[in-house]
């Protein structure tokens, strides 16, 4: 997945959960100063991208997500974690 359309599925998501207007989520917008998201919402928001992923944010991940920047770049630290079965 492109970092494009990880930000394009964040925009989607944040507009879900948090009823967001899809142009306030650019990457420098801050998660908390200026979405006005919670510790509750980072973890409704990791349990969305567990859903849609299949793999889980750690503490220390979800603790480091300061900007919708870092949550792009949590996810896209996700999708290498796929591996081939070895024969």
């Amino acid at each position: 997945m492109s970092r494009d359309e990880v930000l394009r599925e964040l925009r989607r998501v944040m507009k879900e959960l948090f009823k967001l207007p899809e142009e306030r989520v650019v990457p420098e917008a801050r998660l908390g100063a200026d979405l006005e998201l919670d510790s509750l919402d980072a973890l409704d928001l990791a349990v969305k991208v567990e859903e849609l992923t299949g793999k889980a944010l750690t503490e220390k991940q979800l603790r480091a997500m300061r900007t919708v920047e870092d949550v792009i770049v949590a996810l896209l630290a996700l999708a290498p974690q796929k591996r081939e079965a070895s024969a």
